[in-house]
């Protein structure tokens, strides 16, 4: 699943400067975008992010699900979590969101490599304390995962909301990194009697499994159909 082709014109244009110096792409920096149009777009069609920060003394990466709205990421929790806690006191984190869109396969093992599209974003990510707010924030984390649930379930009561905790991450220093095409071979290994290309990947939607005690008659909902997300191309 390569990139649009909006993205790749965006690549290709002059690059809007990094966001920080600790924000700045060192390696492969010619695979770098700082604009905002294609961080949100990776982070859109993404559905796990990967959190690093340190609790209690320990380094953790943990898988996070996540909305956005506007130019601020929300994440959800629960509330008595360790993560939850420490993060409620205004920590840095790093975040990651990776999408993988091919195995580079080349005629060298060197020179095997991936083409895909990711985020990094660094900050301090902070409690989510109104209650207006938090709701708006998982409603964006609910319709992430598939656009127009929210409106199909019911809502959070008082007690789900004291048990869930949402974290607010702005997307203040966040940096792109993407790699498309072919392999790229050195030319003294193009002779090679090996084949070489790329194998594409892509997330996609298989047929809903319905709950075992779900009532007679009672059908898949709209959103499973009408949900036009990259990884639900809306036939499933």
């Amino acid at each position: 699943m390569d990139q649009s082709g909006a993205m790749k014109r965006r690549m290709n244009t002059p690059a809007t400067p990094p966001p920080s110096e600790r924000g700045t792409v060192r390696r492969l920096p010619q695979r770098a975008s700082y604009e905002e149009p294609v961080i949100h777009a990776i982070l859109d069609e993404g559905l796990v992010a990967h959190v690093g920060v340190t609790v209690e003394g320990q380094p953790y990466v943990l898988p996070m699900v996540y909305g956005r709205i506007g130019r601020n990421l929300y994440l959800h929790g629960a509330s008595v979590s360790r993560l939850a806690r420490q993060l409620a006191q205004g920590v840095p984190v790093c975040l990651t969101v990776t999408l993988l869109d091919g195995l580079v396969l080349a005629r060298s093992a060197f020179h095997h490599s991936a083409n895909y599209r990711s985020v990094v974003a660094l900050g301090t990510a902070v409690l989510v304390t109104d209650e207006g707010e938090k709701l708006r924030a998982l409603e964006a984390i609910t319709d992430h995962a598939l656009r127009g649930r929210w409106a199909e379930v019911r809502a959070p009561n008082a007690q789900e909301l004291k048990a869930t905790s949402v974290l607010r991450l702005p997307l203040e220093e966040a940096s792109a990194k993407i790699r498309t095409g072919p392999p790229r071979d050195d030319e003294e290994d193009l002779p090679l009697d090996c084949w070489a290309g790329v194998l594409p990947l892509r997330l996609m939607a298989l047929p809903p499994v319905p709950a075992p005690e779900l009532r007679e008659g009672i059908r898949p909902p709209a959103s499973l159909f009408e949900n036009k997300s990259p990884w639900n191309p809306g036939n499933v």
